[in-house]
């Protein structure tokens, strides 16, 4: 497994309260949600089923909903609504007004409970 590496993305305020917004960071689409708390999200921007662009889901309660099928998946796991399915999620945090991610190119297991 490789190590995760700091990723810059910009001002926090690309991301307007309440969406998210789609980075490519070493080829890879990655979807960031900012709620209206203000709180920042990281998650891959592909739904598995369709390749639905997550980043263009309606958020709320900690979760977002594929626009294409109506899945959800939790902003801080990445863990969806079927059993076994997910999307990779990111540690994602605002310092001094940029947004910033932990990226690692290794898919951690998918650990089913």
């Amino acid at each position: 497994m490789n190590k995760p590496f700091k990723v810059k993305l910009g001002s926090i305020e690309a991301v307007p309260m309440g969406q998210g917004l789609s980075f490519s960071v070493e080829g890879e689409e990655i979807a960031i949600f900012r709620s209206r708390a203000g709180e920042v999200s990281a998650i891959e921007n592909k739904c598995p089923h369709a390749n639905g662009p997550l980043a263009e889901g309606i958020i709320g309660e900690g979760k977002v909903v594929c626009p294409l099928h109506g899945h959800q998946f939790d902003l801080s796991t990445g863990k969806g609504c079927d059993r076994n399915e997910s999307v990779r999620s990111f540690p994602a945090w605002i310092e001094n007004g940029e947004l910033y991610i932990d990226y690692s190119t290794t898919s951690p297991e998918l650990v089913v409970l």
